[in-house]
């Protein structure tokens, strides 16, 4: 599991930096269009959006996996042993919550609603539900990080507990 999670890491982070790139590029194109050459880019404004909604979402997924998700952590901090694993899991079912149902289920639906009502972005003529599509996505890979998560605290659980017995 440690491979696929590795292959999942180096393969957000590259596809993070590539989105990232053409976003900058597409904002650098932008200003240029607009302020030195006085007419603005409309197609590259659209771009930037939409890649600034995918490069936010993959993003927080890839920061969920690290680890690095934002987080108060004043309450686990304090605590230790059992107790403090019991919370973590706590939080994990919380996040696993979120991401399984409003990123998948809802952004899914979402995506999927708008791609079959054929709304089209008026400058690129992309179909919004390929935008929307960022939602389940990002979902789907948090979903899989806090799985992994979810597993190793509740092996740790397990061995705590079990250590406990054995004393």
């Amino acid at each position: 599991m440690k491979f696929i999670t590795k292959l999942v890491n180096q393969s957000l982070a590259i596809f993070s930096v590539a989105l990232s790139s053409v976003l900058v590029v597409c904002v650098v194109w932008q200003v240029i269009s607009r302020y030195v050459l006085g007419s603005p880019s409309i197609v590259t404004d659209e771009l930037a959006r939409f890649l600034f909604m995918w490069v936010g979402l993959i993003g927080a997924a890839y920061a969920t996996g690290l680890k690095r998700h934002l987080a108060i952590d004043l309450l686990v901090l304090k605590l230790t042993g059992k107790k403090k694993i019991i919370l973590e899991i706590i939080i994990l079912l919380t996040m696993l919550f979120f991401a399984a149902f409003i990123l998948v289920y809802g952004g899914g639906n979402l995506a999927w609603d708008t791609h079959l009502s054929g709304q089209i972005s008026p400058s690129l003529g992309l179909n919004m539900g390929l935008v929307y599509l960022c939602l389940p996505v990002a979902g789907l890979l948090m979903t899989f990080y806090i799985t992994m998560d979810l597993v190793e605290k509740l092996n740790q659980l397990k061995s705590f507990s079990t250590s406990l017995l054995n004393k």
